[in-house]
């Protein structure tokens, strides 16, 4: 099987062909189902990209096979992850365009499987006190810095279970609890990679001021508009941080997050 140590989960618009040699595109199957990925290299680095929402953005959040995405990168390999996020802003300090390398989230999702352990698996409690990976985020800051990127350091990201958007009261709510943005797919990515032992940190992006904010509906195209307006910045980013990154520098205790899962 091709292996390849780090990972970049995303739309498709974050992926762009030439930025990888010798692409191949391949399908893992795992206990959980089956999920592809592409992977090639760069700067002789061997990088996977998983398109989160499958080809063609046919997949809705509610409905992503979060278990299978996780497991199969593991499976080939994967020691790192970096994931896109487009998000709404419940912050004016953080307009459309903004990026913003999360560090905390609260979960408002309702029917998704969070988590490996169940069935004949022992009950375990993964410590979330870091849900995403401190070296990796740091790290990130540290690229941007040097690639003349603007970046947040740090917010939290409020999960819900989507497909729809947040109504305006919602939006208040979650604003008054310390949300910064709003999306439909951290949790329960940042969950399982935490519970596989993976790096794993996200770059959002704010494609929008969330409902009520602005005094316009939301719409779908708004999202992919201002996503396509800015995604060069995250190739940009994601591509100069894995070129650059030290894995056997990591001390951040993501590998042993879940006990024995993670070796």
């Amino acid at each position: 099987m091709t292996q390849a140590q780090y990972a970049i989960i995303g739309g498709t618009g974050v992926y762009d062909p030439a930025l990888l040699d010798h692409a191949t595109e391949h399908t893992i199957d795992t206990p959980y189902g089956s999920a592809s990925c592409t992977i090639g290299e760069h700067a002789g680095r061997s990088i996977a990209f998983m398109p989160r929402h499958g080809k063609g953005h046919s997949v809705p959040p509610h409905q992503i096979n979060y278990r299978a995405n996780l497991y199969a990168l593991k499976e080939i390999g994967v020691t790192h992850v970096l994931a896109t996020a487009a998000v709404g802003s419940m912050r004016l300090s953080l307009p459309p365009g903004a990026l913003v390398i999360v560090d905390q989230f609260l979960d408002f999702t309702k029917g998704r499987v969070t988590t490996f352990f169940e069935g004949d698996k022992p009950v375990t409690h993964v410590d979330m006190t870091d849900p995403y990976c401190r070296n990796l985020r740091g790290h990130l800051q540290q690229t941007a810095a040097r690639e003349n990127i603007v970046v947040s350091d740090g917010g939290t990201y409020v999960c819900t279970e989507g497909p729809r958007f947040e109504t305006p009261a919602e939006i208040r709510m979650f604003a008054q609890l310390g949300g910064d943005v709003v999306g439909m797919t951290t949790v329960p990515e940042a969950v399982l990679a935490k519970e596989l032992g993976l790096c794993y940190a996200t770059v959002a992006m704010v494609t929008n001021l969330c409902a009520g904010m602005s005094g316009q509906p939301l719409t779908h195209q708004e999202v992919l508009d201002e996503m396509a307006k800015n995604v060069h910045l995250l190739r940009q980013l994601f591509f100069a941080a894995f070129s650059t990154l030290d894995p056997s520098a990591s001390s951040c205790g993501c590998r042993t997050a879940a006990g024995s899962m993670g070796e």
